[in-house]
């Protein structure tokens, strides 16, 4: 038997996760782009041109790919551990709550 709370708390970090990992792949796919096909990159974010260092924004995005695979396998971990779980029947006769029976 699973334990639900587990299995959905799982997959709600997986989702973050993806969230997490969708967004600053955008955001960083414009630096990609321009050292593939320019060799330079340039912020376009405050409104005027200034240069950065290519090197600097692709570790900063291999950071957050980092980070976002890491909150990946971390709801992996807590799905697994949620399916094999047996904390719902562990549960002592004295601490049950609800009707009793007999």
């Amino acid at each position: 038997m699973s334990d639900i709370r587990l299995v959905m708390a799982g997959s709600a970090i997986i989702f973050a996760g993806f969230v997490i990992g969708g967004i600053t792949a955008s955001e960083y796919s414009q630096y990609m782009v321009q050292a593939s096909q320019f060799g330079d990159c340039y912020d376009y974010s405050t409104g005027s041109t200034s240069p950065v260092k290519c090197d600097t924004k692709f570790q900063e995005e291999y950071l957050y790919l980092a980070l976002s695979v890491g909150i990946i396998a971390i709801g992996a971990f807590v799905i697994i551990k949620g399916i094999r779980g047996r904390w719902d029947q562990d549960v002592k006769s004295d601490e049950m709550l609800g009707p009793k029976h007999g």
